[in-house]
């Protein structure tokens, strides 16, 4: 871990409006905390929450900065609720894990050989970024159309997803959660 990106502030634990049945909170990083890490895309970090050790990944807010989530487990363990002001220490991690490929994409690369193998030749964050792009389609027809798009553009010869603001800021397609 770098010791630029290190980070710690005070934030509120905010109960999303659509929480899709899970008991959730989130945080939205301050511009200044954001602005340390390396990029405005989805972002992992090593973090502690009230001196409780965690590893996530961050989200693209569409403002520049970016907002994360903490899972239930991750409360109770840190023993904050929503509503809590809690102190953060975040900083990036040292290498971007590599990314989980879902199922629908793992079977389309499967069946495209061209595509799988410039796929296995991209960067662990360009891989980041295809996925972010397929995963936040908001209709079933559009992940299919972008995991098709994807595998044609792989198979072309793409390392990097064309047309997609990993930050949603010039697109306005991502965006921090509504507070309740």
């Amino acid at each position: 871990m770098t010791q630029e990106t290190k980070s710690q502030f005070h934030a509120e634990l905010l109960r999303p409006k659509v929480a899709g049945g899970e008991a959730w909170a989130f945080v939205v990083l301050p511009l200044e905390v954001s602005q340390k890490l390396p990029r405005r895309g989805r972002t992992s970090i090593d973090g502690r929450i009230n001196s409780h050790s965690f590893t996530a990944q961050l989200e693209p807010d569409g403002q520049k900065s970016h907002w994360l989530k903490l899972e239930q487990p991750l409360m109770l363990a840190a023993a904050v609720n929503v509503g809590d002001i809690v102190e953060f220490e975040i900083q990036a991690v040292a290498q971007e894990p590599e990314p989980e490929v879902p199922d629908d994409f793992q079977q389309a690369l499967a069946s495209a050989p061209e595509a799988l193998a410039i796929w296995q030749a991209t960067t662990t964050l360009a891989r980041v970024d295809w996925l972010h792009w397929i995963t936040t389609a908001k209709q079933a027809k559009t992940r299919i159309k972008r995991i098709d798009d994807a595998c044609n553009m792989l198979a072309s010869g793409k390392k990097r997803v064309c047309c997609f603001d990993p930050s949603g800021f010039y697109s306005k397609a991502l965006s921090a959660p509504e507070v309740a």
